[in-house]
């Protein structure tokens, strides 16, 4: 009688484990602490599910602008971002960005946009944007953002259960007009 209630106490106990480890993984990002005290402006931002459910209850559901957040927020896992600015062209080390697009091959992700731009001469004006999407049951459970210019780059990573108007939402809410993803326009 023990060791039955033993092993249905086990398998309770590891049924969270197995729901958390459905779906893409958040990227293994490097730190860049290099590119940190290099850059003229960085952003380093990790979140894991509790700080981010911690806020959706701090948010009140009678506006609906913050309603819509805390739906938002209730379905993340994991939210990542790195953005750093530089004085000269490519101060970011490109082995770098190639490992991190390289877990983007796991099963799971999918590219959706990939655009590349050259310069007229080698190195000049030269940008790279990637966006990969992570599909599970027809929905999106992750979003991958890389976008390297030769003075910025910015990485973005969100896992978890995606509505992407509700992502479009969050981006008029946290990033000012006319800087980085906030030039992306809602319908894209």
């Amino acid at each position: 009688m023990n060791a039955r209630l033993f092993a249905v106490a086990a398998a309770c106990l590891t049924l969270p484990l197995l729901a958390t480890a459905q779906g893409p993984q958040p990227l293994h990002l490097p730190s860049f602490p290099d590119l940190k005290e290099h850059a003229t402006e960085s952003v380093d931002i990790t979140l894991g599910w509790m700080p981010l459910h911690l806020m959706g209850w701090f948010l009140d559901d009678g506006d609906p602008d913050t309603a819509q957040m805390k739906q938002t927020l209730k379905g993340l896992k994991s939210v990542q971002i790195r953005s750093y600015q530089f004085n000269s062209d490519y101060a970011y080390p490109q082995a770098d960005i190639d490992r991190v697009r390289a877990q983007l091959a796991a099963p799971g992700w999918s590219p959706l946009v990939q655009v590349r731009k050259r310069g007229a001469s080698e190195g000049q004006d030269k940008e790279n944007v990637d966006i990969y999407v992570a599909l599970e049951d027809k929905k999106v459970r992750g979003l991958v953002i890389i976008a390297c210019e030769p003075r910025e780059l910015t990485i973005v990573n969100i896992v978890g259960s995606l509505d992407l108007e509700q992502i479009a939402g969050l981006r008029k809410s946290f990033v000012p007009p006319g800087k980085g993803l906030g030039q992306v326009p809602p319908q894209a």
